[in-house]
């Protein structure tokens, strides 16, 4: 087995199928097809069930996708490591990050280390629970994952280290402001408001449900998956909206306020990466995790 092969074998996979794949790699078809036959001869099993046109991994596959991406990940550092040695700064790091630490922190990190490595390229993927986020940076897919969790979050194998503390947060719909001059709400005060909620597993979602176990009388009026229509949602006048404090600068900006929600919840957010093998890109924006951390005024 080669690289040569892992390579070819993890194409198919990213894109969806042989003929895709050929085009990505800029090879003939049947050239890509015969590498991936010699590769299950030399495993001594399919990797690929062919149904039409259609490529779908089999148990073998998908087994061999999380060793491939590892061994190519490493092939990358190592060759990364080299050329560091000549002083070059270019090549890609991907990342995978939950929505809110998506906004801030990740922002203002992408930020400084563009301005420190102009020539590397980002590739940003999305986590919806801090489970993906540890598989996939486990798994090799990505260098760098961004979680929040309730709770510090402590994975064995994986380096871990925690950014900040994201008080929750009111952003209130300014159509059905009647919360007065205050900067702080009880959760109590959300009894009668119409709110924008996130999907069962957020901490932000919790604080809803807990505030309605409690007898608070909560109204749902709507329940979003992707974060990204909430703002537009609170602009239109839909509801409130309960998210972690880094989506209050946007907010603000939008022409929106928001208030803490007392007593307070946070979202720990922490950069995830293995612990050895990383690419030089990927070790730079760790320095700048930690720059970041010594830098807020919250730890």
């Amino acid at each position: 087995m080669d690289t040569r092969k892992l390579k070819y074998f993890l194409a198919v996979v990213d894109h969806d199928g042989f003929n895709r794949a050929a085009e990505h790699l800029l090879i003939a078809q049947p050239s890509l097809s015969q590498t991936i036959a010699g590769l299950e001869k030399e495993l001594g099993l399919p990797l690929f069930h062919r149904i039409g046109r259609r490529a779908v991994l089999s148990e073998a596959g998908k087994e061999l996708v999380g060793p491939a991406r590892l061994v190519m990940r490493d092939l990358d550092a190592a060759q990364s490591a080299v050329q560091a040695l000549r002083g070059v700064r270019s090549g890609r790091l991907d990342i995978i990050t939950m929505p809110s630490p998506g906004i801030e922190p990740l922002t203002s990190m992408i930020a400084d280390f563009t301005k420190l490595h102009p020539s590397v390229r980002l590739n940003v993927s999305a986590a919806f629970t801090p489970e993906e986020v540890v598989e996939s940076v486990r798994s090799g897919s990505t260098e760098i994952g961004l979680a929040g969790s309730p709770t510090p979050i402590r994975v064995p194998g994986v380096e871990v280290l925690e950014l900040e503390r994201q008080p929750l947060i009111l952003i209130v719909n300014p159509q059905a402001d009647s919360f007065g001059s205050q900067t702080a709400v009880q959760r109590e005060d959300l009894g009668g408001q119409r709110i924008i909620a996130s999907q069962r597993g957020s901490l932000m979602r919790w604080l809803v449900d807990d505030a309605l176990a409690r007898g608070v009388e909560v109204e749902i009026v709507v329940e979003v998956a992707h974060r990204t229509s909430i703002l537009p949602l609170v602009l239109a006048g839909v509801g409130h909206a309960v998210m972690p404090s880094s989506w209050a600068p946007t907010a603000h900006k939008a022409g929106l306020r928001t208030l803490l929600i007392e007593p307070v919840s946070h979202l720990d957010v922490a950069v995830l990466s293995r612990k050895e093998h990383l690419t030089p890109a990927a070790r730079a924006f760790l320095d700048v995790a930690v720059q970041h951390t010594l830098e807020d005024p919250n730890r």
